[in-house]
């Protein structure tokens, strides 16, 4: 049986999840609280990853080092970027980069020292499971939200992207800021502050990794407000919904 690890950065976007699961129990290690337990048949193992790629990075490798875990999938909430990227869509991820990795003029700016490379792929046939989940979760929303949440942020055609997803140790939460990320980085649909870190740490061992971010905000100076209250009201059930949709789908 494949043993998966789900990973959040924030409490309320594995909560849903954690309620789906019949059998699980807690154990500590570094600190953190990771729940073992089953969905659908699966062999699972949920945690929080903590905030930022330092954190996200120990609790990768304590995943896959302590755990055993044979692929891993991080969902959650990240800031829109994309010019086509707005608030009630989902991002998969089918790259990631350190927005500010900077070890220039040694190397180029964005690029990860020793591996000749500033962006690092998801994995194919996991990001494409994400992606039909995602969709199909999209498509049900009327039935599993309720309209009132649906008219509040405009989520009447949400939409599926698939691209790049950059990750720095900093909160996007201005207009400024995020102007610059669109500016030095065009490509860029979302921003976040774990996936990259994972990424990496997958990549050194050759686990199967992939994400997919629900859009909160538009990293602007409306952030704060809209995270807050999406990660509530919408981003927790998104979560625990593709998160439920990818497992039972699973062979």
């Amino acid at each position: 049986m494949t043993r998966i690890a789900i990973v959040s950065a924030l409490h309320d976007e594995l909560s849903k999840l954690l309620e789906l699961m019949p059998d699980e129990h807690k154990q500590v290690h570094a600190g953190r609280e990771f729940w073992v337990g089953h969905l659908h048949g699966h062999d699972l193992v949920v945690v929080l990853s903590g905030i930022g790629k330092v954190a996200a990075a120990t609790t990768a490798t304590i995943l896959i080092e302590e755990f055993k875990v044979e692929r891993i999938v991080f969902t959650g909430v990240a800031g829109g970027l994309g010019k086509n990227v707005n608030i009630g869509d989902v991002v998969v991820a089918d790259s990631f980069m350190q927005h500010d990795m900077d070890a220039s003029p040694i190397f180029p700016r964005y690029e990860l020292p020793g591996y000749g490379t500033s962006t690092l792929s998801a994995d194919e046939a996991l990001k494409r499971e994400l992606v039909q989940a995602s969709q199909y979760v999209i498509a049900h929303l009327p039935s599993t939200l309720e309209a009132a949440t649906i008219q509040a942020y405009g989520l009447h055609k949400p939409q599926v992207h698939t691209g790049l997803v950059v990750s720095g140790d900093r909160f996007v939460s201005t207009s400024a800021e995020a102007k610059q990320l669109q500016h030095d980085l065009p490509h860029a649909l979302a921003v976040e502050m774990e996936g990259a870190a994972f990424a990496q740490v997958c990549y050194d061992y050759k686990v199967p990794f992939a994400a997919v971010r629900t859009i909160s905000d538009k990293a602007d100076d409306a952030a704060t407000v809209d995270f807050t209250r999406f990660l509530a009201e919408v981003a927790s059930h998104y979560s625990a919904l593709i998160v439920y949709k990818y497992i039972s789908a699973e062979v």
